[in-house]
């Protein structure tokens, strides 16, 4: 089983995947297809997301019995005592140096509307 999630790419790589995956909602593809296949859907990812990001989960052998693969996200996996997990970043606007809360050009629509 693969769950295959696209944010932000090609629509020509979304429909070179409708071949061999189920598109369920926009960018979420989910399908059971073999290993060989999987890592040929998975390069193609890689190749044409351009700026796009994806994640994909596939089933393995083991304990937890999944993987992911991560291209151009801000979470990532990580082992924890032989547990795959995924890490959230705790503060994305302080890693990019941008300033916590509401934007000067959002405060300015806000008091337009209240008038």
């Amino acid at each position: 089983m693969v769950v295959l999630v696209l944010t932000a790419c090609p629509a020509g790589l979304r429909g070179h995947l409708t071949r061999w995956l189920m598109e369920i909602s926009p960018g979420v593809f989910v399908g059971a297809v073999p290993a060989r296949v999987r890592e040929q859907l998975w390069e193609r990812v890689l190749d044409l997301s351009k700026d796009g990001r994806a994640v994909m989960v596939h089933s393995v052998r083991g304990e937890q019995r999944l993987a992911f693969r991560i291209h151009r996200h801000e979470w990532e996996p990580v082992d924890f005592d032989g547990i795959e997990l995924i890490r959230r970043p705790t503060a994305p606007a302080a890693r990019y140096g941008m300033r916590q809360g509401w934007s000067s050009a959002s405060k300015y629509r806000r008091a337009a509307r209240r008038k």
